[in-house]
């Protein structure tokens, strides 16, 4: 624990708030995205494959050894005296030509390996946010369920009481019957989302499935801008449309390798040797293909292929960025317009609830009357949770859309 808390206050990225964990105490949504940062073992996975990409763009700027050969040739018979010696040094000049394209090609690879774990971290991080929306929001609907069920259960017992002795009719027990059992239905489903919302947490911040976390409410986030500056701040600042333009930078060299390779290659080797009878020599020896049938070809169509792959991958993330933020957008408008005109129904709900329970302690009204009233009021109370609950998760996928947290959205 003290070495999370250590790492945490020394974390630095754009999108989180490095700050001290202590997980006896109630965690906000920053301190949830910083602890998925920290410890999601997937994450931790694809920080080593980052390593093996720093690794690859190390050895791409090193050119390649020399090549030696030595021989030996021992005299069994003749007139001369002397043992033949030969020794020959040769260099790949090949590589020097292609070396600059191929180091550029894995400082881009580098880039978007990296990228893409930026991306991966901004992901996960918002999907523990989200899950923690979602918990905060099933607990506050749990405790409003939990009162609808027991009163549904408690209106079925007095109504089977007063049934049996012909108060009311089959009917209206059937009718309240029904009501226990929706309220019993509604409370399985809250009480499984909110087991599962919790186990999912748990996952994404690499914590056993047993460990009871403690959730502080979020604050109220800033309103979003429109549409178009969600889409152009995607643009500027998403880490995986980022990640797509390095790939297609490592492609376009690729491309430039491949059509430097079309040409001969050529090898440079100094020879030098003594024969039998002791004539030395020395001189070089020019190697190269003949680009006469291959010419590479092959390796060219390829690497245009994968460049065009890339553009129209990166064509297709903005049609789907573009869409999703219209729809999401389009959403958090329809809750809000739905939380407005419901907040606007509570206070007369409200009002009759209080005067129907003021009125059933006058003996005015019936037990089921009163109850009938406030289950009424509760089941508005239960719809206004589970929007909010939405709205929230909402707002988490626009922030995880446009690419930066809601504080960034009016800069």
């Amino acid at each position: 624990m003290s070495a999370l808390s250590r790492d945490a206050s020394l974390l630095d990225r754009p999108f989180l708030t490095a700050q001290a964990i202590d997980l006896s105490r109630p965690l906000t949504p920053n301190a949830l995205a910083v602890i998925s940062v920290l410890q999601n073992p997937d994450l931790k996975a694809l920080r080593l494959k980052a390593g093996v990409s720093d690794a690859q763009a190390f050895a791409a700027r090193l050119l390649p050894d020399p090549t030696a050969q030595l021989g030996f040739d021992k005299l069994l018979s003749g007139p001369d005296m002397l043992n033949g010696l030969a020794g020959q040094i040769g260099f790949d000049l090949s590589a020097l030509r292609t070396r600059n394209v191929t180091a550029e090609s894995a400082r881009a690879t580098r880039l978007q390996v990296r990228l893409d774990l930026a991306w991966a971290e901004w992901q996960t991080s918002a999907a523990a946010r989200l899950q923690g929306a979602r918990i905060v929001g099933l607990e506050r609907q749990l405790g409003l369920v939990r009162t609808s069920a027991a009163s549904a259960d408690d209106l079925l017992q007095r109504s089977l009481r007063a049934a049996t002795r012909g108060d009311i009719s089959a009917s209206d027990t059937d009718a309240r019957r029904l009501a226990a059992l929706d309220a019993s239905d509604r409370l399985r489903t809250i009480d499984r989302d909110l087991t599962a919302a919790r186990l999912e947490l748990n996952r994404l911040l690499g914590l056993p499935p047993s460990f009871l976390l403690r959730l502080a409410p979020a604050a109220a986030p800033s309103a979003p801008p429109s549409t178009d500056i969600l889409f152009a701040q995607a643009v500027a600042r998403r880490l995986d449309l980022q990640a797509l333009r390095a790939g297609y930078d490592a492609s376009e060299a690729n491309t430039r390798k491949a059509i430097l390779d079309q040409f001969p290659n050529l090898s440079l080797t100094v020879a030098s040797a003594r024969d039998t009878a002791g004539n030395v020599t020395v001189g070089p020896q020019i190697g190269l293909s003949l680009p006469l049938w291959n010419r590479n070809r092959g390796g060219i169509a390829i690497t245009q292929a994968t460049r065009a792959q890339f553009h129209a991958e990166y064509d297709a993330r903005l049609f789907q960025t573009r869409a999703d933020i219209a729809a999401a957008s389009a959403s958090l408008a329809t809750i809000q317009r739905q939380r407005t005109a419901l907040r606007a129904a509570m206070p007369a709900l409200e009002r009759l609830a209080d005067a129907t329970t003021r009125a059933g302690m006058r003996g005015d009204l019936s037990k089921a009357t009163i109850q009938t009233a406030t289950q009424t009021l509760r089941d508005r109370q239960i719809a206004l949770a589970a929007l909010d609950q939405q709205a929230a998760e909402t707002l988490i996928s626009l922030e995880l859309l446009s690419g930066g947290p809601s504080e960034v959205w009016n800069r």
